[in-house]
């Protein structure tokens, strides 16, 4: 970590330890829940781990080896160390590792190993087992739904196992979901022995773009950029009216581009932020959700977002980059954030709360001259704009912090610090892993026995035909998985099954191959967002329940005031299914100018709105007209813009003329 600048160090906000982070994180964060293991273990742990990124490092460079090994490998090494340094249960010894779990692993290391071994039968045995085929494939389930119960959560577990027994006993369903069902021997043998379960795409990109790009935000945090991410949203935002909170949307955004879970970037920021906002006046829930959600959105931002986000390049295919889907996701993640950050500011002017003082900020000169740490980030981006494939981008950026590690005197990158990086990098993709391997059992299932299509007719028939209703339960479906089971998991159920409905009725009667790309983005982006946003929805809000660890404050308020605060990532999904100018597909610069400005300003009538101030207090039927406004302003059609406009003009001749004589402190001020 780099250092802090003293005036930092010396303030008077109460800052959570190293200590107390790690204790909220294993509290809401299973794959922060490990063992810590000494003696031998703790080496073979370490080198284990290196050569995990090694093997990753050397296929990135020099090709992939065939699917089958690639992925059999790559789930071998997560599971081996899912079994090492999990417990079966949070409860039992963080020092010691069981007899019962070095036998998993060792399990796991058969798994690992049985298709580099057998390549050359099984790819010409056409998919009849032989031997001990069968017994490897059952293991293979049993491991992986027991390695994501662990690493990632029973929910997942338990929606994986349901699936299982769909497939199983399909001739007992109602008709709408009936199939004729598939033998034990034909489930293992898709499971294990296709590149359809397990091994599916889910693992596939897991073994690729994401391994790369947890490994880049590895070497980012090395670096000291995690560290100077905070530093430099202080320098920015600081000083502005309800700087603190505005530090939190500023530096969760940044931290978003090198972490893909909203609890840890909860915790990685909200450690300081939350603790500054709540000296300065904040509630506790208020400043607990501006983190959440500022956290949360961390997977929406561009040019790396989570997971799930690397999943949408295979999953909609059809010749669609990484880079296609970063553009798109540009303008809804500035609209969100934008969001936050006003209706932070109105619930500062309101409260009348001020900014950092000139002695609680950074030395600013000292900071901006270190902006060089963010250049990999910038790199990676440009190299992606001009056609560089993803997982080269990434490696490309591991040696550019590198480079910028051995420039910067705080961390002093050296060969212990890149090891180490290796190591960390690896650590992080376990939980990926575990959730990816299962979601294959999922898409799997869906594929064999037509699940998605039965589904997404059904869906479409009960909402009557109604884009609207179809959307509304979608969104629902989305949440309420969202809850129990991580973004890529999330992603993988409802894209599969949901976004199906959404493109049956953007795209009547037109064979998949031939739907316009402009209507798969919006379908997928639709419950991709709502998957993230779930991570703050009530009752099961877990970075609002993280962000109220370190507030104090209610975990179930704090969530209702984070999905308050995140009211944009609730209407920008419809907007995109119903106009996608928003993703800048099949349009114009100018009417991308347009559908921006307009969406800023109905962002900040929908900021007043909910918050309840502007020039002066906001009473209810300025409120409704407010977020009504927004409405008709964020939906990208000419008659709404121009009826939005008119509300919004009346309402700030109206506010302003009626602005309340107040305290210089509580004028209004321009952040």
């Amino acid at each position: 970590m780099g250092k802090k600048d003293p005036k930092l160090q010396d303030n008077q906000f109460d800052e959570l330890s190293v200590e107390e982070q790690q204790a909220i994180l294993e509290k809401y964060d299973l794959e922060s829940n490990t063992r810590t293991l000494g003696g031998i273990l703790k080496y073979v742990i370490y080198f284990g781990l290196m050569a995990f990124s090694l093997f990753q490092l050397y296929t990135a460079i020099f090709g992939q080896f065939p699917a089958q090994i690639q992925r059999t490998v790559h789930l071998g090494f997560g599971l081996v160390f899912i079994f090492l340094l999990f417990p079966a249960r949070r409860k039992f010894s963080k020092t010691k590792v069981p007899f019962y779990d070095f036998i998993l692993a060792a399990g796991a290391i058969l798994i690992g190993s049985y298709w580099t071994i057998n390549y050359n039968r099984l790819v010409q045995s056409l998919g009849q087992l032989e031997g001990l085929d069968f017994f490897i494939g059952l293991l293979s389930i049993l491991l992986v739904l027991e390695a994501s119960r662990r690493a990632v959560g029973l929910p997942i577990t338990i929606i994986a196992s349901l699936f299982l027994v769909y497939a199983y006993f399909g001739p007992y369903f109602p008709d709408f979901m009936a199939h004729r069902g598939q033998s034990v021997d034909n489930i293992v043998n898709l499971m294990f022995f296709t590149t359809d379960g397990i091994l599916g795409t889910p693992l596939a990109v897991s073994s690729t773009y994401i391994f790369a790009f947890l490994l880049f935000g590895a070497f980012l945090v090395k670096t000291g950029v995690g560290e100077y991410f905070n530093d430099l949203s202080i320098a920015v935002a600081g000083k502005l009216v309800g700087g603190p909170a505005k530090v939190a949307i500023f530096s969760s955004a940044l931290q978003g581009t090198i972490s893909g879970s909203s609890v840890a970037n909860v915790v990685t920021s909200g450690a300081y932020t939350i603790p500054m906002m709540k000296s300065l006046g904040y509630k506790k829930e208020f400043a607990g959700a501006v983190e959440a959600s500022s956290s949360t959105g961390g997977q929406l931002m561009p040019p790396i977002m989570g997971a799930a986000a690397f999943l949408m390049v295979e999953f909609i295919g059809r010749g669609v980059t990484y880079w296609d889907i970063a553009k798109a996701a540009a303008i809804p993640a500035i609209l969100y954030f934008t969001g936050i950050w006003i209706m932070t500011h109105f619930e500062a002017k309101r409260l009348g709360l001020r900014g950092l003082t000139d002695e609680q900020m950074p030395d600013r000169k000292k900071i901006f001259k270190k902006l060089y740490l963010i250049l990999p980030i910038f790199l990676i981006i440009v190299l992606m704009m001009v056609g560089v494939p993803v997982i080269h981008s990434a490696m490309y950026g591991i040696v550019a912090c590198i480079i910028v590690g051995m420039i910067n005197r705080d961390t002093k990158t050296g060969p212990r610090e890149i090891l180490d990086a290796l190591v960390d990098g690896a650590r992080t993709a376990l939980g990926v892993i575990a959730a990816t391997a299962c979601a294959g059992i999922i898409v799997g299932v869906v594929v064999k026995t037509g699940l998605g299509l039965s589904l997404a007719t059904s869906l479409v028939k009960l909402a009557g035909g109604s884009i609207i209703l179809t959307l509304f339960f979608v969104m629902i479906a989305s949440l309420i998985l969202g809850m129990g089971a991580p973004t890529t998991a999330n992603y993988v159920i409802t894209s599969t099954i949901a976004a199906p409905a959404i493109i049956a009725l953007l795209a009547p009667d037109v064979p998949q191959s031939a739907v316009p790309i402009v209507v798969l983005l919006s379908a997928h982006f639709f419950v991709f967002y709502f998957g993230i946003i779930a991570d703050i929805t009530p009752p099961v809000a877990l970075a609002a329940f993280a962000a109220s660890g370190i507030s104090g404050g209610d975990p179930i308020k704090t969530g209702v005031e984070a999905s308050k605060l995140a009211i944009a990532a609730f209407i920008i999904p419809y907007m995109v299914v119903f106009s996608p100018t928003l993703l800048m597909i099949d349009t114009t610069l100018w009417e991308i100018i347009w559908v921006f400005i307009t969406a800023l300003i109905g962002m900040i009538a929908i900021g007043a709105g909910v918050i309840g101030y502007w020039y002066r207090k906001v009473n209810w039927i300025e409120r409704i007209f407010a977020v009504v406004a927004g409405l008709l302003l964020i939906y990208p059609e000419g008659y709404s813009d121009i009826a939005g406009l008119i509300i919004f003009a009346i309402l700030v001749t109206i506010q302003y003329m009626t602005r309340e004589k107040t305290d210089k402190k509580k004028q209004a001020i321009v952040a």
